[in-house]
């Protein structure tokens, strides 16, 4: 699924950089758009840390545009390498904030239970299985795809099925006899609306 565009080569950064510089806006968005995936990249050293992922992006969004606001080509040859720096001194900066204005917490203070009742601890829960943090942030923004066109890319007979059959937008969950008695149709046409609606779906994400 695809989630990050690519990354400008070296001659289109240039290009961009210049336009904005002369003061296109569309220009700025285009290098904040095309260089996310830095911001992902240098988030994931952060993983682990009691910060939502969004909020991680967020910050290291902020330090992308500031970078672009700031860079001067005559200093350095990719903006990407002074990007870096200013995405990760956002994050640091905002870690100290919270650092500042919070008491400190020690790793072995527990701070819930597991599924089994054992406490854990925040070492225990910083020490288990590292999530990939560009995966993770690819799903929820293909979530986020899926449910905002869905009433575009679906029939209004489509877009009911599929509601009821996976419980979205306020929808209870239904088996397709139960959506069959509610629609007035046979549990068989309800199949086949279903599949052609999860067909559609999945080509708002084509191969790459």
């Amino acid at each position: 699924m695809k989630t990050f565009l690519k990354p400008l080569t070296m001659a289109e950064e240039q290009h961009y950089l210049q336009q904005y510089q002369r003061g296109d806006m569309e220009a700025k968005t285009i290098l904040i758009e095309r260089n996310l995936r830095l911001v992902a990249h240098v988030v994931k050293k952060y993983q682990g840390a009691d910060v939502e992922l969004d909020d991680l992006i967020s910050i290291g969004t902020i330090g992308l545009m500031k970078a672009i606001s700031t860079f001067d080509p005559g200093k350095t040859t990719r903006l990407s390498t002074y990007a870096a720096r200013c995405i990760d001194n956002e994050l640091l900066m905002m870690f100290r904030t919270r650092k500042k204005h919070s008491r400190e917490v020690s790793l072995y203070e527990p701070i819930g239970t597991d599924k089994e009742g054992n406490e854990i601890s925040l070492l225990d829960v910083m020490e288990g299985p590292a999530v990939d943090v560009v995966e993770e942030y690819s799903t929820r923004e293909s979530i986020r795809h899926v449910l905002g066109s869905m009433k575009t890319v679906l029939t209004e007979k489509e877009y009911e099925v599929i509601c009821c059959r996976f419980g979205l937008f306020g929808k209870r969950e239904q088996t397709q006899r139960e959506i069959a008695r509610h629609l007035h149709i046979s549990r068989s046409y309800v199949s086949r609306i279903e599949k052609n609606a999860l067909h559609k779906l999945r080509t708002l994400f084509p191969e790459s």
